[in-house]
């Protein structure tokens, strides 16, 4: 599905979504980017303390897999809704953001290290 879907589609999902709800009222700067870094912690919270196998087994699990997958799902729509709410072009901010990282971190001095590029 991710093959055909693009962002704009999701965008548009996500806003009527909230629309139908009447929710715009909710959807401040401040609110989105409570509720992206809520459903992040919420993420996150499943590999709390696991190990490198543990966390594997919680992947094999179908049950485990698919709440993983419904917390990355929330922190998406959170995502999309304040680029929505916004104008915010995540694709076009994307490029610009891994161009500007190419010049961070070049591959020469950052290949295989896991250093800030301040490190470098």
């Amino acid at each position: 599905m991710d093959e055909r879907t693009t962002i704009s589609d999701l965008k548009l999902r996500v806003q009527q979504f909230c629309e139908d709800r009447e929710w715009d009222q909710y959807h401040n700067a401040k609110d989105l980017a409570i509720g992206i870094i809520t459903e992040s912690s919420e993420l996150l919270e499943h590999f709390r303390f696991k190990s490198k196998e543990e966390m594997e087994t919680l992947f094999a699990d179908r049950n485990k897999r698919q709440e993983i997958s419904e917390e990355l799902a929330d922190v998406l729509f959170f995502v999309l809704r304040f680029a929505q709410m916004f104008k915010i072009d995540i694709t076009e901010e994307l490029i610009k953001k891994i161009e500007k990282n190419n010049q961070r971190y070049p591959k020469e001095s950052s290949k295989g290290s896991n250093k800030k590029y301040s490190e470098l």
